[in-house]
């Protein structure tokens, strides 16, 4: 299919819509019941790369055009930052980020298929790397030349159908396939290595026949490159480790398990926008 690239940003404006969507991130946590801030908040980068920075094939005008890529978000829980790329690409309008979890919105706390760009119903955790891997078999029967992007949680990798799904995306050679793991080391109940230890994690996804690479999750030239170079190998899928915080750009979210999910004052608002702000004007 032709990428559609009317609404792309240059290289030098992916700092800018990255704030623009934490900025989204932080009003949907404020102006409802709460959001799951720390995960939304690592996953910016790494959103804003594939759906800004000319790696997803896609259209918004026609979502579920033929021989799309596809991008699963496994790690459904942080559908604040998802449904911020989705407003700003174009798939729905901007405006209807105000009904987030409101009576009747289709802008549910887990997304689902009935929101445009949506490709899977996610949020129980463990099943998206599984449908990708049957995405991307499939389009390798087809001969279709799409890619399959899914973006997991760390928490998320201590379930064991995403190591079945590994094992079986490397036996079957599926190098249109390319998972990405927000690293940001934290998980509901805590650190990610107290819980259930993941590392040597890069090693884990070596071992099972993955092409692995670890990146700095909150530089954007390090995501868009590595999105970029997919497939990294022939015959391999590849995975990248993006290093990330929890809560990054709000300085008393940063690194918090406690900011896992909640919502925030009016205060909080004010501060964790100014924050945006500040750091926007600083970088101009």
């Amino acid at each position: 299919m032709t990428l559609d690239v009317s609404n792309l940003a240059v290289d030098t404006e992916l700092p800018e819509r990255a704030r623009s969507l934490r900025r989204h991130v932080v009003r949907l946590t404020a102006d409802s019941s709460g959001a799951h801030l720390g995960g939304s908040m690592s996953s910016v980068e790494i959103l804003t790369a594939l759906f800004f920075g000319g790696v997803l094939r896609v259209d918004p005008r026609d979502p579920e055009s033929e021989g799309r890529d596809y991008l699963i978000y496994s790690k459904g829980h942080a559908s604040a930052s998802l449904y911020a790329v989705l407003a700003e690409r174009g798939f729905f309008p901007v405006e209807e980020l105000e009904t987030y979890k409101q009576p009747g919105s289709r802008l549910a706390g887990h997304p689902s298929k009935e929101v445009p760009g949506v490709e899977l119903a996610t949020g129980s955790l463990g099943h998206g790397l599984p449908v990708g891997v049957g995405l991307a078999l499939a389009g390798k029967h087809d001969r279709s030349d799409y890619r399959v992007f899914v973006v997991l949680g760390d928490g998320e990798c201590q379930e064991g159908s995403v190591w079945e799904a590994a094992m079986c995306a490397a036996h079957y050679g599926l190098d249109n396939l390319c998972a990405i793991v927000d690293r940001n080391g934290i998980q509901e109940d805590g650190p990610t290595e107290e819980i259930m230890a993941l590392e040597p994690f890069a090693d884990k996804w070596r071992s099972f026949g993955w092409e692995v690479a670890e990146i700095d999750g909150h530089d954007l030239g390090q995501v868009t490159d590595a999105l970029h170079r997919v497939p990294h190998r022939d015959r391999r899928p590849t995975a990248i480790i993006a290093r990330t915080q929890k809560g990054h750009g709000v300085s008393f979210a940063a690194g918090m398990t406690a900011w896992h999910y909640g919502q925030l004052t009016p205060q909080q608002r004010e501060q964790a926008l100014g924050e945006l702000d500040a750091d926007a004007e600083s970088s101009a």
